[in-house]
């Protein structure tokens, strides 16, 4: 991975600290997070501001800067490859590590008395500044709202912001119209005796408005701000990103006079803060996410405000049956695709050298292949011996690696299609793997078994069941640095809340509930040797227990994915016969379900090796 020099961008931002013009008095520290306006994981390359101060291209990270130090906030993820992007400017805090000082202990120690600290309001969320500024108060410092961004005042080549077009997401892949989303919406605001919701996050707004996009990368969203009133929808984006039938799906130029308070109204993207502020004048009380945005959050005084989670983005998270049936075929498809391209991979190895780029490219081809494919979810991951050992590795020119039959490969990608969304990851041995490779990859094996068998009742968060995962690696004394599952939209973005299983407490993680989409991905890494990770989506459903203990109902999960796991790299004596059985099942129902795709397409190459990989054990 090549390492960015950042001296000279230091120097400059350090000096616009001192500069009356950008921040009176200086400031003595600058908070330089991830996201955009939206708070989005996934951003355009136009509000990657993070990435080009420190040189660290991580979905995850807070840099800050102050007057003689910088440093950068990342979590296990990431940390070989923070390592290897930052220069000797940065100091690299491993986030989630005990010995690790939170951002607001830092700067207590590195700031002057009074210090100042100053943040871009509309890129740092209410849930993150609350409780540093309280920190930082309680020591005599305070927290500045600078009205300039320092980054884009010494980022001479920033990219411009994405103008494309927005597209329908018709009734039959979204499975309800777009008026019956606001509806359900209004139904919650009225409860909750809200007048007006807003709604910053992109995804929520492509949900609910049955719109998609392609304004950031293997993410179908586009950039706009929705507030949802009582009589009108006022949609803040640039208007000439709505095409003719765009309009036409929202009403735009003909509304019935029955339906006037499904009256969007559209206005210029910039504008939402202004409108928010009339809004709040006049008497409403307003539910704004505690997620949104600093600038937009504090807009509303608190006594008009309303400040808990978007109700979107639970009703976003539990799938409808068309969203279910989509997401079925589409990982149908994404099997089809997997298994031409391993069975591509080792014919290919055999007859010349194969590179991780070269696997990209071609795990892309064959998914581009399959039906209603619109883009990857995410970039592919695909990473060689040692760089699997990086958990979001990224092959480049300068990293790239041969695949052998001397070391692990491991391949994590998905897809967009326009009737679901796909994420899969699968870990493979060319050769012959050591004792000691199958033993880390049969304990990630049980773990995700483990899981995708669990039982649970209604009401539980993926929080209390994250262990199920993680038992047989931590007793043998191993672990990793990462969430075991991640909600996943439908056609929509790879990651997406508000449910979860992981170690971290988040105050707006949801219980589990059926119809709700997520991944199973326990993995071990071994830092510069390899990396082993098993993830496939599963579907929250209904379980049949003996009993209903006072009747809660009982949850269970169901694979999504239908990709055989290499059984070359299992260890048989380290599985009951239990988990056995639960891969026999599974890669019976791989065969019966995906082999009939590609016998009913003459695909008899890939045929024949899902044949071989889903041989009873």
């Amino acid at each position: 991975m090549t390492m960015k020099n950042t001296t000279a961008i230091l120097q400059k931002l350090r000096a616009l600290m001192k500069n009356a013009a950008f921040a009176s008095p200086p400031i003595n520290a600058y908070i330089i997070p991830s996201g955009d306006a939206h708070l989005s994981e996934y951003i355009d390359a136009s509000d990657a501001r993070r990435a080009f101060v420190s040189g660290f291209t991580g979905s995850a990270g807070t840099a800050i800067v102050t007057e003689s130090r910088a440093a950068m906030w990342t979590d296990g993820r990431y940390f070989l490859q923070a390592e290897a992007q930052m220069d000797e400017n940065w100091l690299l805090m491993r986030d989630g590590l005990v010995d690790t000082p939170s951002q607001d202990e830092w700067l207590c120690k590195e700031l002057p008395a009074n210090g100042r600290v100053g943040i871009d309001p509309m890129l740092i969320s209410h849930t993150t500044l609350e409780p540093l500024t309280t920190q930082l108060l309680a020591r005599g410092h305070s927290v500045v709202s600078l009205e300039k961004n320092l980054v884009d005042a010494v980022w001479c080549d920033r990219p411009a912001r994405s103008a494309k077009p927005v597209m329908v997401h018709p009734v039959k892949y979204s499975g309800q119209p777009w008026q019956d989303k606001i509806e359900e919406v209004r139904s919650k605001m009225k409860k909750k005796e809200a007048d007006g919701l807003v709604v910053t996050a992109l995804d929520e707004i492509a949900w609910l408005l049955n719109l998609r996009g392609s304004d950031i990368v293997f993410n179908p969203v586009f950039f706009s701000f929705v507030i949802v009133t009582m009589d009108s929808i006022l949609f803040f984006i640039d208007e000439k990103k709505l095409p003719r039938d765009a309009r036409d799906h929202l009403n735009l130029d003909h509304i019935e006079a029955s339906q006037t308070n499904m009256k969007i109204i559209v206005r210029p993207y910039d504008a939402v803060r202004s409108d928010l502020e009339f809004l709040t004048n006049a008497n409403n009380i307003i539910w704004i996410s505690s997620n949104s945005n600093e600038a937009l959050f504090s807009t509303v005084p608190k006594h008009k405000r309303l400040s808990e989670p978007s109700p979107i983005a639970l009703l976003k998270a539990v799938k409808n049956e068309t969203e279910i049936k989509g997401m079925r075929s589409a990982h149908v498809k994404d099997a089809v695709a997997l298994c031409h391209f391993f069975s591509w991979l080792e014919k290919e190895v055999e007859k010349r050298q194969v590179t991780e780029l070269d696997a990209c490219e071609f795990a892309e081809k064959f998914r581009s292949e399959q039906e209603d494919f619109v883009s990857l979810s995410f970039g592919t991951i695909a990473a060689s011996g040692s760089n699997g050992s990086i958990i979001h590795y990224q092959p480049s020119s300068e990293t790239n690696k041969p695949i052998t039959k001397n070391e692990v490969f491991l391949l994590d990608s998905g897809a967009q299609f326009r009737d679901g969304t796909t994420d899969v990851t699968r870990t493979i041995h060319l050769g012959n793997p050591t004792d000691y490779e199958k033993e880390c990859f049969t304990r990630v094996l049980k773990g995700y078994i483990a899981l995708n068998r669990i039982v649970f009742p209604n009401g539980t968060k993926g929080l209390f069941i994250d262990a199920m995962a993680r038992q047989f690696l931590w007793s043998v004394g191993l672990d990793y640095l990462h969430g075991t599952g991640h909600g996943v939209g439908s056609f929509l973005n790879v990651h997406e809340g508000p449910c979860g299983i992981g170690i971290k407490i988040r105050k707006d993680d949801e219980p589990l509930a059926c119809g709700m989409v997520l991944s199973d991905e326990p993995g071990f890494y071994e830092d510069q040797k390899f990396g082993f990770r098993i993830e496939n989506l599963v579907l929250v459903v209904n379980a049949s227990t003996k009993y209903n203990f006072r009747q809660k109902g009982f949850l269970t999960f169901e694979p999504l994915t239908l990709v055989p796991i290499q059984t070359k790299l299992i260890d048989k004596s380290l599985l009951t016969t239990e988990e056995l059985a639960w891969i026999n099942e599974y890669h019976g129902k791989c065969r019966s379900i995906v082999g009939a795709r590609l016998q009913a397409s003459s695909q008899m190459d890939a045929y024949n090796w899902l044949l071989r990989e889903t041989a009873e054990l």
